[in-house]
């Protein structure tokens, strides 16, 4: 058979600069049946509240027609999927949907975010997005243009800053450090500024991705304050922000006694978010349900001021329409009879969990990682956690690595593999440029969520040994 033409030169100029995703190079290992997982942040599927999904069709051959219905019809809302009562008529979540979402479930929304958030303004609402990714590109188009450029995280999730560098958008990291953004030095790049100056800071301020630090509430004001200084919006990208944990501790007694037992309680022990302390409506926050109740049901929302969430709107009828009608019937339906008060109930339940995990992960780093050439924090929030080690105590890097940290990033990533454990690589997540790297540390970046607990230690063991070997410890 003959091969096809080549039409790569009708490409535009966007599509020519897209590139691969270097974490979508680790998938090729996912599934593997001798190797523990951690580079993604895939929700275990024990914690997706739906245990099964049906759908009552009719039969072949149609014979009496397609709109025929038999006596046993269903009743035209969607009463097949159990644990739930479901209230979108099955007819309407099948039909061309509102581009803002189905309106009893945006309700919902928009009254889950009054109670956790309560945005200090009177013009905001809530628009859904089909999750943060696609909410994010469509940010980009509605603000930039080619040549102009956007803040972020020195280390950020590669798909967000894809996007940014399709579209001609430059990308100017701000330093950070294990707590986040540092103010300060996001108030310096901005002093001496030359040029149009950015309009967006991108950030994931809670659980951060990939370093798993969160802002506090006291650099949250600050950023915010740099914000009105310099007149940019602030983009919070929030998936992990109700995957927010108790503190760590080594006491296992401690662990026992502490956690949230009132749904007050729990709201008070989430750090504020940038939308709940902003009254100028210059933030946006995409929210999903991606982390909280399963990634499939591509399902998520923006927060902000209606005047700018208008733009959005009219992009989204030319481009998403509106996010699945399926999973918007299935979602309320589940929320619906939960109630708020019920989905803080499972939100808190969430916290448990991953509490337990990273408390795991973190016992099992802090026992098998040599403490010679390793540092860690624990995190609060989020899926994930780092581990960072010392490239200039690795035996070979002043002579076969020639001072190069990341041929000692490469060399440990290689022998986790050979031993089972895939951990992803902390440059992968660098949107500075190589020659830019002057530090010496390296990290590599788990996750706690995607396996099961015994899966999860035996991992983090097996990487642990890579390191020892690598650094002949």
């Amino acid at each position: 058979m003959p091969q096809s033409k080549d039409f790569s030169y009708l490409l535009s100029e966007e599509a020519k600069r897209r590139n691969a995703s270097p974490l979508k190079t680790a998938f090729k290992y996912f599934g593997l049946p001798d190797l523990v997982f951690l580079g993604g942040g895939l929700p275990l599927s024990d914690y997706f509240p739906w245990n099964e999904v049906s759908a009552n069709s009719p039969a072949a051959p149609f014979s009496q027609g397609i709109a025929a219905k038999p006596e046993n019809a269903d009743d035209g809302t969607i009463t097949k999927i159990t644990k739930t009562d479901g209230t979108i008529p099955l007819s309407k979540s099948l039909q061309y949907g509102y581009t803002e979402g189905q309106i009893p479930l945006m309700e919902f929304v928009t009254e889950h975010t009054r109670i956790v958030h309560n945005v200090p303004y009177d013009d905001w609402k809530c628009i859904a997005t089909i999750g943060n990714t696609q909410a994010w590109d469509g940010i980009l188009r509605a603000f930039c243009d080619k040549g102009d450029s956007i803040l972020a995280e020195e280390y950020t999730f590669p798909s967000s800053m894809e996007a940014a560098s399709a579209q001609g958008v430059n990308i100017v990291p701000i330093d950070m450090d294990d707590f986040g953004i540092i103010p300060q030095a996001l108030d310096e790049k901005l002093s001496t500024w030359e040029g149009k100056r950015p309009k967006l800071l991108y950030t994931i301020p809670t659980g951060q991705n990939p370093t798993g630090s969160s802002l506090s509430f006291e650099r949250r004001k600050e950023i915010l304050k740099i914000a009105q200084k310099y007149d940019f919006l602030i983009i919070e990208d929030e998936p992990y922000y109700f995957l927010q944990m108790e503190p760590y501790t080594e006491d296992l007694e401690t662990r026992k006694k502490i956690g949230v037992h009132s749904h007050q309680e729990f709201l008070d022990s989430l750090v504020k978010s940038f939308i709940s302390i902003d009254t100028e409506g210059r933030v946006l926050r995409l929210d999903s349900a991606s982390k909280v109740l399963a990634p499939g049901v591509r399902f998520g929302w923006i927060v902000g001021q209606e005047k700018l969430l208008e733009r959005l709107i009219r992009a989204h009828e030319v481009s998403i329409q509106a996010p699945s009608g399926f999973s918007q019937a299935i979602i309320h339906g589940t929320l619906s009879q939960w109630g708020q008060e019920g989905y803080l109930d499972w939100l808190i339940g969430l916290r448990h969990e991953y509490t337990e995990k990273r408390d795991v992960a973190i016992d099992t780093v802090a026992k098998n990682f040599p403490s010679e050439v390793t540092s860690f924090i624990p995190p609060v929030a989020g899926m994930f956690f780092t581990v960072k080690l010392d490239a200039s105590k690795h035996p070979k890097f002043a002579t076969e690595f020639e001072k190069d940290p990341l041929k000692v990033e490469n060399a440990i990533y290689e022998m986790a593999l050979e031993k089972g454990c895939l951990m992803i690589p902390g440059s992968w997540f660098s949107i500075k440029a190589t020659s830019e790297q002057k530090d010496t540390h390296i990290f590599f970046r788990g996750t706690y969520a995607a396996v099961p607990l015994d899966k999860l230690v035996i991992g983090l063991e097996r990487f642990g040994a890579a390191v020892k070997d690598s650094f002949q410890l």
